[in-house]
């Protein structure tokens, strides 16, 4: 005890504290931990305590007002639906409240182990990193969600043009054509066709896909169709077709696009082994000129 400094009695008991409130939101959400059983591991890492972080939420009774949760809001319609938004939101919530005090309370448990005030600012680094890095996620879901519709985009386009020049009514062609793939944007004209299907005019299922992909060029291509049923089927393949080629130059500055990023992905493993055969180099160097 004697050998203990003010810094490591002010650590103890914040670290004290901390684990206590960590211990109190932990026991007091256990009621909420239901609400993410359904969410994916994979995903959603560690979900069987994210009772924790909604607990806070709910002592704090926080309204999800704010701008930022409008903006977020929005996003989560795109990835789930407006059903859903409302709890992918709190979802997002738990998630980095928990997982950056569960970070918070280890610092002090790392300090602990090792007395190291690196270690310990290390790991309260991290804590605040992953309240921001969990807070992101659903933007880098939307890009990652609009780079796999713009994949598939110029061959759904292409086909629905075929299949409309050689006389196929529009209705028809688009069941063909989302019934040819698996992917994200073919699981949209999928649930554009359920909706038809339901009693939903074919425009406005058209409208609603449109609506749901969230990006310029698919709107543009929705609206091209609407304007091409209001118009005639003539019309309407006329219109498909001077959408294709338009498409195709998109394809291309995607494909130029993945590209330029794999080369720069490329330049963090080259910086790597460029520092370890430096190192290699100078220590044996300067090892030599000190024993000279």
């Amino acid at each position: 005890m004697l050998g203990l400094s003010v810094f490591d009695f002010v650590i103890m008991a914040l670290g004290a504290v901390s684990l206590l409130a960590w211990m109190f939101f932990y026991l007091k959400g256990q009621k909420y931990n239901s609400m993410f059983d359904v969410l994916e591991e994979k995903e959603y890492p560690f979900k069987e305590i994210y009772g924790t972080g909604y607990a806070v939420i709910e002592m704090l009774k926080y309204q999800y007002k704010s701008k930022s949760d409008r903006a977020m809001r929005q996003q989560l319609e795109v990835l789930y639906g407006s059903k859903y938004s409302e709890y992918y939101l709190r979802v997002v919530y738990a998630q980095k409240i928990t997982l950056s005090m569960t970070l918070f309370v280890l610092s002090f448990v790392f300090y602990g182990l090792t007395a190291e005030p690196l270690a310990f600012l290390v790991v309260l680094m991290f804590s605040g990193l992953a309240y921001y890095y969990f807070g992101t996620l659903t933007k880098e879901k939307i890009q990652k969600r609009s780079d796999e519709l713009l994949h598939d985009f110029s061959e759904v386009v292409s086909k629905l043009a075929l299949l409309t020049n050689a006389g196929m009514i529009l209705r028809e062609a688009w069941q063909d054509v989302a019934a040819g793939g698996t992917s994200t944007i073919y699981r949209e004209m999928q649930a554009a066709v359920n909706d038809m299907n339901n009693g939903v005019a074919e425009v406005d299922a058209i409208y609603n896909f449109g609506m749901r992909c969230m990006i310029p060029e698919i709107k543009k291509f929705t609206s091209t169709i609407i304007q091409g049923v209001t118009k005639g089927n003539s019309e309407l393949t006329l219109m498909l077709q001077e959408q294709s080629k338009e498409v195709w130059q998109l394809k291309k500055q995607l494909v130029r696009r993945e590209g330029e990023k794999a080369a720069s992905k490329l330049m963090i493993p080259i910086c790597i082994m460029f520092i370890g055969i430096l190192v290699m180099i100078l220590i044996p160097i300067f090892t030599n000129l000190g024993a000279a």
